[in-house]
């Protein structure tokens, strides 16, 4: 499950962009993908249109995702809980049950990157949102190999 504040700009970018790559590799029937915000501003809005515009012109459809907040019961569900940022992590763990043994942590951390959070492209011009697309590309590609490498 990826998470960030508000759960309309880089997590739904990051659930269309892995939920693609899980459909190309044909795992769809083994891996289930959620996101989710760790504020609860926009529960049921749709991602923002900007985030939606630039994933649509790289083939990433998000117009089915609708924000929702995290809880803790989704470490009861889900073995990766995935924070686009340290502060959403710090949210993240203050929620986690002790008995949670799955992945709890950064995003980019899982990629061979420069940076460690992926920004909040919310109050900036469209090269946020380009910027926000290629590092979830490039995480989301890291993530896939590490959860192949799990399930084979």
């Amino acid at each position: 499950m990826f998470v960030c504040l508000g759960n309309i700009c880089r997590s739904p970018t990051a659930h269309g962009v892995f939920r693609s790559r899980v459909e190309q590799r044909g795992l769809a029937h083994l891996i289930e993908i959620d996101s989710a915000g760790t504020a609860g501003y926009h529960i049921g809005n749709p991602p923002d249109h900007r985030a939606v515009a630039t994933a649509r012109q790289r083939g990433y459809d998000l117009s089915d995702l609708r924000a929702r907040q995290a809880i803790s019961a989704d470490f009861d569900h889900y073995d990766y809980i995935i924070a686009m940022d340290k502060e959403n992590l710090s949210e993240l763990k203050s929620i986690c049950p002790p008995h949670f043994k799955g992945y709890l942590g950064l995003f980019l951390d899982l990629a061979e990157l420069d940076v460690c959070e992926v920004p909040d492209p919310y109050y900036g011009g469209p090269a946020g949102f380009d910027h926000v697309l290629d590092l979830v590309e490039a995480a989301s590609e890291a993530l896939l190999d590490r959860i192949d490498k799990e399930l084979n």
